[in-house]
């Protein structure tokens, strides 16, 4: 617990999430040792988390949104009617497209996009890593099963439902704990897969604000494009921009910039958001495929959980699977919508309850040897 606490106050949002991938790796390994080799909620955390880091970086993000910007022909009209303005503000003055491509880049606030998705990687380790750590070094020498036992370590976990309350890890560990102890296959597989929902579920009922916040981050604003063009047509002259920039917003009128400006942001604020959701709807997993949240779940389920005999598994399904025992429709439409995200969960914790390589490390010995000394790996993570 001590490290998970270490990791947990790295201020670095880059190395602190490699930290925090490779330590869910390490969690996921310790309990499947026990469990026959199933994944659990850690085994899961691995592969999101690595994704994440791809955010938090804002790797492919940036290329995403600029070949987006570069596809569309509302935002080429726009760019051309913002050109114009300009070039009547600032006669002379060589104003190009490629200029104001890069603006509207930096004014899509990616920034706060990766901060959002940096709190909510943080706020989720902090908390579920370090219970994943004190359920393993409080059961590491147990060979009998008591109840008790369990039942003393959840009644430390707050009640009631999430975001406030931890009625679902209290759930999900004393599962976890009966399938360390079962010998049969089956009920082991589905004590595990219920386990593995209830904190999903909690999870992603404690994410909610930093999803939305990380979707709505980039919405741009008219006079903060216009400051921006500024700040690169006269970089070092405020005694010419600050009158100029008066010119645009004369008298409080909407000035053909002004105009070009608010036309171009809300076809820009649409790619945005757009860029951002695919970014946020993908998985990498460890063989080199990628799954694209917003298609259906391409895999079947496992022989040992076709058919589901566990009433409270059932009864959970029921209520965050709208399409059982089927992956049909598990397409998600909207990545700030829980019951939508959820449905796409439950059939991918489900699927890939028995996949042996996500058991594997996410980074190689070099990699892990950089970002442990505080350097950020080189090449792609």
């Amino acid at each position: 617990m001590a490290d998970i606490d270490a990791i947990a106050g790295q201020a670095e949002p880059i190395i602190r999430n490699l930290w925090i991938t490779h330590a869910y790796q390490l969690l996921s390994r310790s309990l499947a040792s026990r469990t026959g080799g199933h994944a659990n909620w850690c085994t899961f955390a691995v592969w999101a988390s690595k994704q994440v880091g791809r955010t938090i970086r804002q790797e492919d993000l940036t290329h995403a949104l600029e070949r987006s910007l570069a596809a569309s022909p509302e935002v080429d009209a726009g760019i051309d009617l913002v050109v114009r303005g300009l070039r009547r503000a600032f006669p002379g003055h060589p104003v190009v497209e490629q200029a104001v491509r890069t603006v509207i880049v930096r004014a899509a606030r990616l920034d706060e996009v990766s901060a959002a998705t940096a709190r909510g990687n943080l706020k989720v380790f902090a908390e579920i890593a370090r219970e994943f750590a004190r359920f393993l070094a409080e059961f590491a020498q147990d060979t009998v099963l008591d109840e008790q036992r369990i039942a003393d370590f959840c009644a430390t976990l707050r009640p009631g439902e999430p975001p406030d309350g931890q009625d679902y890890l209290r759930r999900a560990f004393t599962r976890y704990y009966r399938a360390i102890f079962s010998t049969d296959e089956k009920q082991r597989a589905e004590l595990l897969l219920l386990a593995n929902l209830e904190i999903g579920l909690h999870e992603q009922t404690r994410l909610q604000p930093e999803i939305t916040a990380a979707l709505e981050a980039p919405i741009l604003d008219p006079r903060d494009l216009e400051r921006r063009l500024l700040d690169l047509l006269l970089p070092d002259n405020p005694i010419l921009k600050w009158p100029r920039l008066a010119l645009l917003t004369v008298l409080g009128r909407r000035t053909p910039v002004r105009l070009a400006a608010e036309q171009l942001t809300e076809h820009v604020r649409r790619l945005v958001r757009r860029a951002v959701t695919e970014h946020l709807m993908v998985l990498s997993l460890p063989d080199g495929g990628v799954l694209d949240l917003s298609e259906d779940l391409p895999a079947t389920f496992p022989p040992l959980l076709a058919e589901l005999v566990d009433p409270e598994l059932r009864a959970f399904l029921a209520r965050v699977d709208p399409s059982p025992d089927s992956v049909r429709d598990t397409a998600v439409r909207d990545w700030s919508d829980l019951p939508d995200r959820m449905h796409y969960i439950t059939d991918l914790f489900r699927c890939y309850a028995q996949r042996a390589d996500l058991l594997d490390p996410p980074f190689t010995a070099d990699q892990v040897a950089d970002f442990t000394a505080g350097r950020l790996p080189s090449g792609r993570l």
